[in-house]
């Protein structure tokens, strides 16, 4: 199943749902707020070694790139399209890490 795809049946769930499928019918900041929710609950699950299994890491991410994916829907970001574009622009990208304070493997 490509991107696209889990898109348009997250965005049909999402209809039948009543989660919102147009800009008109969401908050964006709550939308974006709930994406972070998301990402922290599944740093949270990974601190406490919960990898698996309900509330685990994996489902957190999952539910993160659901959010995500929904999102992308509600506003007609092609994100298959942006990922691929990301990583084209990323493969001669230089970073300055020692201008920054981040660590990095």
């Amino acid at each position: 199943m490509t991107i696209k795809e889990l898109t348009n049946l997250i965005m049909k769930q999402a209809e039948q749902k009543g989660f919102g499928s147009k800009p008109k019918d969401i908050n964006l900041a709550e939308k974006i707020a709930l994406i972070h929710s998301e990402i922290s609950e599944a740093y949270q699950a990974y601190r406490n070694k919960k990898i698996n299994g309900k509330d685990g890491f994996k489902e957190e991410l999952g539910d993160a790139i659901q959010r995500i994916l929904h999102l992308g829907g509600i506003m007609d970001v092609d994100i298959e399209k942006i990922i691929l574009k990301k990583i084209k622009q990323n493969k001669n990208r230089k970073w300055h890490w020692n201008k920054i304070n981040e660590k990095h493997s």
